[in-house]
């Protein structure tokens, strides 16, 4: 038995609005998981249910053996970490920490040394007597971290808690939340809309679109073989570039371009996507575009064309020599294309 499992979770709103659609999925002890997906999927709300903010429509909970759905939020032994910190802006850091501990009744010396342990922990032991205000963004968050870590929960739920964030400290918040969550070897679950932020903190990705769950794999997994077209557009920056085609005995057709593929398929109306970093920029290549724009972007690149009415971009060294309204030359490896089909969108 998994510690975390959700059994054709459901929701569904008064006005009719299904936000989670039979969502089924195990998390193990100690692992971390991350939903991603756009705003408005249904990731925070199937969060929120695991937490108990959130009624369940339809399905089961169980976490560490027993039945939750009944169970009332305190009670649950999970710790949440919220996007807008929720700190009582009266209250000093140690206070916000103490605070839960204290409505339990556990001793002052007890929660004396839990919030010392985190705030050492957390680097925030020199911040305990002052209030929130006093504070940075990043360092809020330590201390909205830090008041869930006292607790010593089951599972730590984390919703979009870097959104706030610049993008500097996201970056560094992000691989101080990995390294904590190893240290401690608390099961988590993540939610952000960044699939940067998935592919990063993830021992595995939970794709969400429109309530239902399209994939769930490893980081590697879910970038190399996408199960479905929202998938492989969604995870990976710049995103996989799909061109509608037709495939006759295994010869996809684009334009008046053709790509032999190693497999003899026969679709009508399918989907071949290639990643930008798959394109392979060479004098010599069997196709030749135009570069309608450069994007420079340090030691890379991003080059932007087209192939008939269909645009796509590649991604390669910017040592190489290429500029907006210069004629390229590329080639597109059979090994490295994705096929889909058009009308289920499923990966073939």
């Amino acid at each position: 038995m998994s510690f975390l499992e959700l059994k054709n979770i459901t929701k569904i709103y008064p006005n009719g609005t299904k936000a989670v659609d039979e969502t089924s999925l195990n998390v193990e002890d100690g692992e971390f998981v991350v939903f991603v997906g756009p705003s408005g999927c249904g990731k925070s709300t199937l969060l929120r249910m695991v937490a108990g903010l959130e009624d369940i429509t339809d399905g089961q909970i169980s976490l560490d053996g027993k039945i939750i759905n009944d169970v009332d939020p305190s009670e649950r032994d999970v710790a949440m970490v919220f996007q807008n910190y929720a700190l009582y802006p009266h209250m000093s850091v140690y206070n916000n920490m103490a605070y839960g501990l204290k409505n339990r009744g556990i001793s002052n010396d007890e929660i004396k040394n839990k919030v010392n342990e985190a705030a050492k922990l957390l680097e925030i032991d020199q911040l305990l007597s002052r209030k929130p205000s006093m504070l940075s963004g990043g360092q809020r968050q330590r201390v909205a971290m830090g008041r869930a870590i006292v607790r010593n929960p089951k599972i730590f739920l984390f919703d979009e808690p870097l959104s706030n964030l610049d993008a500097k400290l996201r970056n560094q918040m992000r691989l101080e939340i990995k390294k904590l969550q190893r240290q401690m070897g608390v099961t988590s679950i993540f939610v952000t809309h960044d699939q940067t932020e998935a592919m990063t903190l993830g021992d595995r990705i939970v794709v969400i679109n429109n309530g239902i769950v399209e994939q769930v794999g490893t980081p590697k997994e879910i970038y190399s073989k996408p199960n479905t077209k929202f998938v492989a557009e969604f995870i990976g920056s710049p995103q996989m570039n799909l061109f509608n085609c037709k495939i006759e005995n295994g010869i996809v057709k684009i334009d008046n371009n053709q790509i032999t593929l190693d497999k003899k398929l026969n679709i009508e109306n399918a989907c071949l996507g290639v990643r930008p970093d798959d394109i392979q920029v060479n004098n010599n290549g069997q196709y030749r575009c135009i570069a309608n724009l450069v994007e420079y972007l340090g030691s890379d690149m991003i080059i932007y064309s087209s192939m008939g009415d269909q645009e796509f971009s590649c991604k390669l060294s910017s040592k190489i020599e290429l500029k907006a309204g210069d004629s390229f030359n590329f080639d597109i490896l059979p090994s490295s294309v994705h096929i889909f089909d058009n009308i289920t969108s499923n990966r073939i």
